[in-house]
């Protein structure tokens, strides 16, 4: 080595720290590129990105060939720098080539390559997998004969080497989803958070309460129910016997239309006409309902407590009310549920759910009990209120503005720092 002229060995030294930056770079690129988008390039059928994937599949033997390559030109480098330090300033050469070859790796083969490739890991990955794959071929036998050490003592300490956490969980994804906001319009990203909440949302939080709910009593004279039918606005309607506990069945619109045109309508007729009612526990996530009242071929459900006795009625559009938002605005003769004041403050309908005000209003009431404004008010005061009257809840202020059948009707509402 002695004899070869130094430009060679120049030369030689500069190539080694060429290879010793594509090593580093190919590493963080390969460990930074995104997972999720070199599946969707995988099922495009994309060469480099198959070939990626397949080198990602086993990661502890991609690190391996690339640390075998990269410490082999980096000591290499180092011995070919000694020599040529040697020869120029004698012993005092050993020091000086350690110094500036540490200088020269760690800007030139170390931090510039690495930065460059998590900044842009497929443009790096991609074609240094072609190489990658060849040197592992080339080098397996040495590559699992250190994979075979290294797995061995990772299994001392509990590590198994087959083990991966690339799934996401919900709190996972809803942060990939807040930070893709510039990337998909606002109303799908909304939706996709709605999705995410399904399991933690109850039907109880989306139900019509009972006290709203309408409906047909079978003890009404058949006048009375003719007349209810054709002024009512809903497609479903429990029937009922003497209250709305004692439900017979469901009757659908166009069920009440062949009812209608009966030219003698009976009450026995009505009860021909109507369905067999589908009972929801309180406590089930509304996925679940969405799940089942797909499997059962069904569009509105009882929503029933612990004892049996119904809480009120949900209805497949509420279920998908709550993951793309309301299907209809309601009709200008129509009293709105949240209803901003000129002073900042807000007008609510007390039988609102408190879900609808924080999404609607971004705040935060809370949700771990009563469902409802109403209810919310009640449990607060721990009496049902007979005079106007004002509290606080957590960082909100709420004037009581009417009361009806000892009901909270409209509230109004406003933040606390926002007097």
């Amino acid at each position: 080595m002695n004899d070869v002229p130094l430009g060679i060995l120049f030369g030689i030294l500069f190539v080694l720290i060429i290879l010793s930056a594509f090593f580093s770079s190919s590493e963080t690129s390969m460990l930074s590129v995104n997972k999720y988008r070199l599946q969707h390039l995988v099922k495009s059928r994309h060469r480099a990105a198959t070939r990626v994937s397949k080198l990602l599949q086993r990661p502890d033997r991609l690190i391996g060939v690339i640390l075998i390559g990269n410490n082999f030109v980096n000591i290499l480098a180092s011995a070919i720098a000694t020599i040529i330090a040697v020869r120029l300033y004698g012993d005092a050469g050993v020091a000086i080539a350690t110094g500036l070859l540490t200088l020269v790796i760690l800007i030139f083969a170390e931090v510039t390559p690495k930065t460059m490739a998590a900044l842009h890991p497929e443009r790096i990955a991609f074609p240094a997998s072609f190489f990658l794959a060849f040197l592992l071929k080339l080098l397996y036998p040495l590559v699992a004969l250190v994979n075979l050490i290294s797995n061995a003592i990772l299994r001392l300490f509990g590590v198994h080497p087959s083990q991966s956490n690339d799934k996401l969980g919900t709190e996972e994804l809803r942060s990939i989803v807040n930070e893709a906001s510039g990337l998909i319009p606002a109303a799908h990203q909304e939706m996709l958070l709605s999705i995410l909440d399904l399991e933690q949302v109850s039907v109880e939080d989306i139900m019509v309460p009972r006290n709203e709910v309408v409906g047909i009593d079978i003890e009404d004279s058949i006048e009375e129910i003719i007349n209810q039918i054709c002024q009512s606005r809903h497609t479903r309607m429990p029937v009922y016997n003497g209250e709305i506990n004692k439900v017979i069945g469901i009757l659908h619109a166009r069920h009440a239309a062949v009812f209608l045109r009966d030219p003698a309508p009976s009450k026995a007729a009505l009860l021909k006409v109507t369905r067999e009612p589908y009972f929801i526990p309180d406590s089930t996530s509304i996925n679940t309902v969405l799940l089942n009242f797909q499997n059962e071929h069904q569009a509105m459900g009882l929503v029933v407590d612990e004892y049996g006795d119904i809480q009120g009625i949900a209805t497949l559009e509420d279920v998908l009310g709550e993951i793309v938002g309301e299907f209809a605005q309601a009709s200008q003769d129509e009293e709105e549920d949240i209803i901003a004041q000129d002073d900042g403050s807000f007008r609510i309908d007390g039988s609102t759910h408190i879900r609808e005000i924080n999404k609607a209003l971004d705040w935060f009431l809370p949700t771990d009990g009563p469902k409802t404004l109403n209810g919310l008010i009640i449990e607060t005061l721990e009496f049902i209120p007979e005079h106007l009257s004002s509290l606080q809840v957590s960082d909100y202020l709420i004037e009581i503005q009417k009361i009806e059948d000892k009901v909270v009707k409209y509230a109004k509402l406003r933040k606390k720092h926002d007097i």
